[in-house]
């Protein structure tokens, strides 16, 4: 079996709709929007859809060394020292494999929080929360002025924010933040138990802690409404509100509070760099990089990690064995895979998200 694993396309239904540019991407005649906005990259997790529970949805398949299709997740078990590594001495468990997902929007999502680890850990009995991450990708033309919302702006009390959920009072819900311009290029990391929602139009990766939790507090969107069971977890709307990040993020702050900067961690001669968007200075959850080849790289890395080839074109060596890569390919890279080398003729840019360091 090759060292290298690629991944086939893995839609997701949602309760907002998208979609259009992942038919693009998987080469479907008519692109159309619908409920599968997602592509869950690689996922380990399964989606947890209220109403569609007799539906698997959320775990790749795989093909495994006797050509049987199989759960990634499983194959994964198979050799887990292999595949995940280790952490310093521990070996590394399956509640360490990030969730990556292609989303693509076209219309704002719902207003939504989701826990911490902590919280997770403490108050639901689980041990992965949900911090994530956007790298945006492309918007469409269409949509003048690409945004997020991030943090409230102007913070409700509890007992206000609560009243308004109950009554589903949009507009003053909405009146809390305050629009994020958001470019192709863009790395954004939200943290757990900070309310949010992506605008429509955009195309990006997101990264995130290895769960489907999440609080939904805007009840319906695009004419379709959320089951009470889907929208705070399965709890009551006190254990959702104790989820919430209160604390104002004026707007000065934004940027300081949400955005990543890029740092370089390597770079030469001929244009081919490595830089590190999201570190373990940001979160302990994940890491992400980003490969620019210009001609070929020789890279060495102890964890494993998913790559996602946003532009170009190239391969990827180990030994003997070739790889070859375009735009949008996603494959996993096992822990036990050291040494590694990208190549190009036309130039290639690839992302890469790791585990995180606890």
């Amino acid at each position: 079996m090759n060292k290298i694993i690629k991944f086939t396309a893995n839609r997701v239904w949602r309760t907002y709709q998208g979609g259009k540019l992942l038919d693009t991407i998987e080469g479907k005649e008519s692109p159309q929007d619908s409920s599968f906005p997602e592509d869950w990259i690689g996922s380990t997790v399964q989606a947890r859809n209220i109403g569609r529970e007799h539906i698997s949805e959320g775990l790749a398949m795989v093909t495994d060394e006797a050509g049987q299709s199989v759960p990634f997740r499983d194959l994964l078990q198979t050799n887990q020292g292999y595949f995940l590594g280790k952490n310093d001495d521990t070996m590394r468990s399956m509640d360490d494999i990030p969730l990556v997902k292609y989303l693509d929007s076209s219309t704002r999502l719902h207003f939504q929080a989701h826990p911490t680890r902590e919280f997770a850990e403490k108050r639901l009995g689980l041990p992965r929360g949900k911090t994530e991450a956007y790298v945006i990708l492309e918007t469409r033309a269409e949509v003048s002025e690409p945004y997020i919302y991030a943090g409230f702006q102007r913070s409700p009390s509890r007992e206000q924010l609560k009243k308004w959920i109950e009554t589903q009072d949009i507009a003053s819900i909405e009146s809390c933040f305050d629009r994020i311009p958001v470019k192709t290029g863009d790395v954004f990391l939200l943290p757990g138990g900070r309310p949010h929602a992506l605008g429509e139009g955009i195309l990006m990766l997101e990264i995130m802690e290895p769960s489907d939790l999440a609080v939904r507090f805007e009840f319906e969107r695009c004419g379709y409404v959320i089951p009470e069971q889907a929208r705070f977890m399965g709890r009551d709307i006190e254990t959702a509100l104790d989820v919430f990040n209160l604390d104002p993020v004026p707007p000065e702050k934004i940027d300081a509070e949400f955005r990543c900067k890029p740092k370089t961690l390597s770079s030469d001669e001929h244009g081919n760099s490595l830089e590190e968007l999201i570190g373990a200075d940001d979160t302990s959850c994940f890491t992400v990089k980003r490969t620019s080849v210009n001609s070929s790289v020789k890279r060495k890395e102890e964890a494993f990690f998913y790559g996602i080839v946003t532009c170009g074109s190239g391969t990827l060596l180990i030994g003997d064995e070739v790889t070859q890569l375009k735009q949008w390919d996603r494959f996993f890279c096992p822990a036990g895979v050291s040494e590694f080398e990208y190549q190009t003729d036309s130039g290639m840019s690839i992302l890469e998200c790791y585990p995180g360091n606890s």
